[in-house]
């Protein structure tokens, strides 16, 4: 499996574009399609808010029937959140325009939208530009960028990723983008994300496979300790690599899956990466809990913690923050045994902890590390066998600054 330059459009049969519709937005794109001529199966995972908006009431019904779709169509701006039953069928006004433009059925068409929660979809602008998407599908890698583009808010970079392996001799490719910067909490984020892949998959094997690497990627990161009303994370599968069905249990199956989460866990970690108003990307992994499940509530709760991402943007090795975090975790383990290393990317670790007591470490080499945009911990337990990575980042002062006047 190789890493390569490419977003939704790396699968064979895809098509992707994005459009200056006017939603909310003026002289920048706001509506993003995807696109198969080929059927595909698709699977998802939503936000477990109570309060869900009606692109994924909409998605939920749709793929719970487990039938083949052909488009994703997407819209930032106005979030079709709290919008009551006049924003359920604004939203499928929105399916509508693009299965009417690309001549496919109405539920074969699944939606998303990002931005302010409470606001109304103009029909207008959405009509626009689901005819404005269609002339402008693209399998190029640059209409890739355009939907990437035009999905996002508050985000100062567009996010992407894909790979490529073999099956049999034949290459599947799976791609995808996200959007993602502010009230991003486990689990899920405000996050949008559309996976595409040329694989061979059933309905329920691709489901399965993705809430297993959803719990792992998405699941595992944190900007500001709020899960949003439109958490969405599809993935369409329509079949054109040619190679075999991959079946549970096969070596194709456990390279999928690969392939699935390293696409999935670059995405969160580029959305972790451009937390709102962040300079730094924290990774956080705890080993040797009790079990896996421990060992994410444990760094979870160091990433969230808002006294070690104050610290972490001020450079400041207060270890003491860490070890506070793991402490109200809710779960149970031996302080006296805990070891917590600090390294950033593609520098020394430094040990600040042994044995739940501080190390005679420089604190001008912790600082000097904690000053690098990429910073990790880990924190050894000593307790089992149970690993887990979380992905956060820093707080800083444009966090307030951006979000004291997000609506207006």
């Amino acid at each position: 499996m190789k890493l390569i330059d490419g977003g939704v459009t790396a699968a064979k049969g895809f098509e992707a574009a994005g459009a200056e519709a006017g939603i909310k937005y003026r002289n920048r794109k706001d509506m993003a399609l995807v696109f198969t001529k080929e059927p595909a199966v698709a699977a998802g995972t939503f936000t477990t808010n109570v309060v869900k908006a009606a692109p994924v009431l909409w998605d939920q019904k749709i793929l719970a029937k487990g039938e083949p779709v052909h488009a994703v169509v997407l819209n930032s701006g106005i979030a079709n959140a709290c919008t009551g039953e006049e924003g359920n069928e604004h939203n499928r006004q929105m399916a509508a325009a693009v299965a009417e433009t690309c001549s496919v059925g109405v539920e074969e068409v699944l939606t998303a939208s990002t931005g302010v929660i409470g606001m109304q979809l103009c029909l207008e602008p959405i009509k626009k530009g689901a005819v404005l998407l269609k002339d402008a599908l693209s399998h190029s890698r640059e209409g890739a960028k355009a939907a990437a583009e035009a999905i996002m808010t508050t985000d100062t970079v567009s996010k992407e990723c894909a790979v490529r392996f073999e099956i049999e001799g034949r290459e599947v490719s799976v791609g995808g983008m996200s959007k993602g910067s502010g009230m991003i909490h486990p689990n899920m984020a405000t996050m949008l994300s559309v996976i595409t892949t040329d694989a061979n998959i059933s309905h329920e094997l691709l489901q399965e496979m993705l809430s297993n690497v959803v719990s792992d990627t998405f699941n595992m990161i944190s900007v500001d300790r709020d899960t949003s009303t439109n958490d969405t994370c599809l993935v369409l599968a329509n079949g054109m690599s040619g190679a075999e069905e991959i079946k549970s249990g096969t070596d194709a199956c456990e390279m999928f899956k690969k392939a699935l989460f390293t696409v999935a866990c670059e995405l969160a970690k580029q959305m972790a990466a451009d937390g709102e108003g962040c300079t730094k990307l924290l990774e956080v992994t705890v080993e040797h809990a009790h079990t896996k499940e421990e060992a994410k509530l444990l760094s979870k709760s160091v990433i969230t913690s808002n006294l070690v991402k104050t610290a972490v943007f001020g450079s400041d090795a207060n270890w003491g923050r860490i070890l506070c975090a793991l402490g109200y975790a809710s779960v149970d383990f031996n302080p006296e045994v805990v070891d917590l290393t600090l390294s950033a990317k593609g520098r020394e670790s430094l040990i600040l902890v042994k044995d739940g007591v501080a190390t005679d470490y420089s604190e001008d080499l912790a600082t000097e590390l904690l000053a690098q945009q990429y910073v990790t911990v880990v924190c050894d337990m000593k307790q089992g066998e149970g690993e887990a990575t979380a992905w956060g980042c820093d707080l800083t002062y444009d966090y307030v600054k951006i979000n004291g006047d997000y609506r207006s």
